[in-house]
């Protein structure tokens, strides 16, 4: 994989631009799949997805957050999207999806678009995948190819979002085994946390780590207890009070997708239990020592990073390759 370093200005300060030659000869995706039956979708995506970020620099989260959920549920084919209906149970009022995706909306205004230009042609799994892209260059990220021809799949699996999905408050070992069910190393996983660098976390999913063990990881450091003082004016420790008020995961630039996350981790103020465990857990050797070279290298990061999205946004349904579509609806199957 040939890695070519650019450099471009994003805030006044320059961030590393990566991008990775995949060439797709071991899947049936490629970069020019739309090149003559849609050769304006990148383009398209790119400046609505400009709009949608300038209107809420949160939005990018949202929309990385939307790709990660539907890449680890029957692999990229759009069932995250799909409405429930009579037929159809689908995946957003599973417990991992129900209190934190958001971004649906997002995906049917760029795909009314789309649709206009080209009727019947660009796949919802792949309007996600190119969205997710661009949405982490519009806040400082990193840049990257994506190889497109993914279909979109006429099912969607309740019991596997269920499942599949890490939790907030999740062990180390369990959220790395559902990494590697996905076909995804521990760097892989430590990389794509990295993420949370511009997300939002609602206090039913941090409430037990600042009433919790957020003291001891951060080695009662009095900076840090003004930081958890904050914290709990937020999210009260009564459960189902205040559930619902939300935070930065980076309380340093909590708009800029940068490496301060892991810096975050290092002073052991972590806000979801599942990040910080990837510094301070008896078992986290490997992740501890990635983290480090995270926070000391960002070039590292966006470098990893970059491969990792690639790799994630490689998982395939190979059900909707063989008998999938081209959702006119991103919400329903075609009928």
């Amino acid at each position: 994989m040939r890695l070519l370093l650019v450099f471009f200005m994003v805030h006044t300060i320059f961030i590393p631009c990566f991008s990775f030659d995949v060439s797709g000869k071991d899947l049936p995706l490629t970069l020019e799949y739309y090149k003559s039956t849609c050769p304006t979708v990148f383009d398209v995506i790119k400046k609505e997805m400009e709009c949608i970020v300038k209107e809420d620099p949160r939005n990018a989260a949202i929309v990385i957050r939307l790709h990660f959920h539907d890449c680890f549920v029957q692999g990229c084919d759009g069932s995250v999207l799909l409405d429930e209906t009579e037929s159809l149970q689908g995946e957003k009022k599973a417990s991992p999806n129900i209190n934190s995706l958001k971004g649906y909306k997002i995906v049917d205004r760029i795909k009314n678009i789309i649709e206009s230009e080209c009727p019947g042609v660009v796949s919802c799994a792949d309007l996600l995948t190119i969205s997710a892209r661009d949405a982490t260059i519009l806040v400082g990220g990193p840049y990257w190819d994506v190889p497109v021809g993914r279909k979109d799949s006429k099912t969607a699996s309740y019991e596997l979002a269920t499942s599949n999905l890490p939790t907030p408050e999740e062990g180390l070992i369990s959220i790395i085994s559902k990494f590697y069910a996905q076909g995804l190393s521990v760097e892989d996983m430590v990389a794509l946390s990295g993420a949370h660098t511009i997300g939002m976390a609602q206090c039913r999913n941090f409430r037990s780590r600042i009433y919790g063990d957020f003291r001891v990881t951060s080695a009662l450091n009095p900076i840090s207890e003004t930081y958890l003082a904050s914290l709990r004016k937020i999210c009260p420790a009564s459960s189902g009070e205040g559930d619902s008020n939300v935070t930065a995961m980076d309380n340093v630039t909590p708009n800029l997708f940068d490496n301060s996350i892991y810096h975050t981790l290092l002073r052991g103020e972590g806000l979801l239990n599942s990040d910080q465990e990837m510094y301070t857990s008896l078992f986290g050797i490997q992740t501890r020592r990635i983290v480090s070279k995270y926070a000391e290298d960002p070039v590292a990061f966006f470098e990893q990073f970059s491969k990792s999205m690639v790799k994630m946004g490689n998982i395939l349904n190979s059900e909707s390759l063989v008998d999938g579509e081209v959702r006119r609806n991103c919400r329903f199957v075609n009928t």
